[in-house]
């Protein structure tokens, strides 16, 4: 279980950095980060820290269609976590 604790940790902070860079590439008008790679990056688990980075960047918020599919894996995601969190309540394995 602490491996995982690890993986979302670092998962997270890597989409934060990269939400956060995108915005600095954004700003200097160069080249950026693809959205698919940002949404790629918060479906492996990092929506906690991609989400955070959207925030406090103010960045990706006012664009409906990525929003839209950053929402949708975090609402897969919560329904995969609550998922096995019942199962294993139940001891189904």
């Amino acid at each position: 279980m602490l491996i995982l604790y690890y993986y979302f940790s670092t998962i997270s902070v890597l989409s934060f950095i990269m939400v956060g860079y995108d915005k600095y590439l954004a700003r200097k008008k160069k080249r950026r980060i693809s959205e698919n790679t940002l949404l790629f990056w918060a479906f492996l688990g990092g929506s906690l820290g991609a989400g955070i980075g959207m925030w406090i960047f103010k960045h990706k918020t006012s664009k409906r269609s990525f929003l839209w599919k950053f929402y949708r894996i975090v609402i897969i995601q919560l329904l995969l976590g609550l998922a096995l969190y019942y199962q294993n309540e139940s001891g189904i394995y």
